[in-house]
């Protein structure tokens, strides 16, 4: 694996973190938290769309930066970004309709 390809790696894997961090804040109040089916919808979503960005980004980037700015590196690292950013977008789409990612653990 060369060098970029595992910066950017590291990238996809370092949203995956926040992504579920930052989703996981929203319900820190309710105590134990279990992933609910919506929530296992939604993280696959994010994986699908970081997976889909890692082969869609550098043809993206070439053809829109065919000097040779569109490098795979730089462009994947933006997609993985963006990613971050739809899904807060989705996350509050879901909260408006009241559809939870976290919901109570149940008890034992």
């Amino acid at each position: 694996m060369r060098a970029q390809d595992l910066t950017a790696a590291i990238t996809a894997l370092v949203v995956v973190g926040m992504v579920w961090f930052r989703t996981r804040l929203h319900y820190l109040s309710r105590g134990s938290l279990r992933l609910r089916r919506a929530g296992r919808v939604y993280f696959a979503a994010v994986l699908l769309v970081l997976a889909a960005g890692w082969f869609a980004a550098p043809p993206i980037g070439r053809s829109v930066w065919p000097g040779g700015g569109g490098d795979s590196t730089i462009m994947r690292v933006l997609w993985f970004l963006a990613t971050y950013y739809l899904f807060i977008v989705i996350h509050r789409a879901l909260q408006s309709r009241r559809i939870e990612v976290f919901g109570a653990a149940e008890p034992p």
